[in-house]
């Protein structure tokens, strides 16, 4: 069950689950806490695993003013100061990804290790162009139903909209009891159209997995490849015939990759202590 955090002023909707490690979930574009609810499920075995809903997304109230990817990255680390976790794994998806180096590059204590998941850096024309298609397709869409069925378009595999998976997500997506408004879609998009870490990121010392999925065509690897690049010591692995979204299509494939990657990160530093 989800409970309302009051993390430095600014009321955010979290839901944790499990014992063990810290572990903080960032999500995506548009995506509420229940997004990761494979891994909420899959490893609070092993974890203590704490989700929320960025400002504009799920329950948690979009902001007066302009939103920004600074903005949700002191949200994240507030939730973790109100919490008293003092350093957690972080796991960002796409724009949660960009979230989360923000969040290293601005509170490093509280970043005990990064997963980032179709990431990038920075929005090339390619990416702008796209960002801003989304942008024009929120307002144009008929109807609900039909922005989902096209926004899926660039998220899930041929496969998923094949055997059912995509339309079971998105009947799943209209009986939510908080959808995001067309404004909050949009700012958050401006948001991470905005992103820039790319000159920064050699700043960023913790232990971190890039993953990439072989068949995003939103985010292809390219993307992932110049953000593991830039931080030191980074692994950069690509997913096999997986698009934007794996840890919800091939939850169990993620899950083992990312706990491998824990477990190493803990007995590395179990190992200099």
């Amino acid at each position: 069950m989800g409970e309302w955090l009051n993390a430095d002023g600014t009321e955010i909707w979290v839901h944790r689950q499990g014992r063990g490690s810290d572990v903080l979930l960032i999500g995506g574009l548009g995506d509420p806490a229940e997004s990761w609810q494979p891994q909420l499920d899959g490893l609070s075995d092993r974890y203590r695993l704490t989700a929320f809903d960025n400002r504009g997304a799920g329950r948690t109230r979009l902001p007066a003013g302009q939103l920004s990817v600074a903005m949700m990255a002191d949200d994240a680390a507030a939730v973790l100061r109100a919490l008293g976790i003092p350093a957690a794994h972080v796991a960002g998806f796409s724009g949660g990804s960009a979230i989360a180096q923000e969040m290293a590059l601005a509170h490093p204590e509280l970043v005990r290790s990064l997963v980032l998941m179709s990431t990038y850096a920075r929005a090339d024309e390619y990416f702008r162009s796209l960002l801003r298609f989304f942008h024009w397709m929120a307002e144009a869409a008929p109807d609900e139903r039909a922005m989902l069925e096209a926004f899926f378009l660039w998220i899930y595999t041929p496969r998923a909209h094949e055997d059912g998976t995509v339309e079971q997500i998105i009947e799943e997506a209209l009986e939510f009891a908080h959808p995001q408004s067309t404004e909050a879609f949009q700012r958050q998009v401006a948001a991470f159209l905005a992103h820039d870490t790319l000159d920064r990121l050699h700043e960023i010392t913790v232990p971190t997995l890039v993953l990439a999925g072989e068949i995003d065509i939103l985010l292809p690897p390219r993307y992932g490849s110049i953000v593991a690049e830039r931080i030191p010591g980074a692994r950069f692995e690509v997913m096999n015939q997986e698009a934007h979204q794996p840890f919800q299509e091939v939850p169990d494939t993620f899950n083992a990759r990312v706990g491998a990657f824990w477990r190493d990160v803990e007995t590395q530093t179990t190992s200099r202590v």
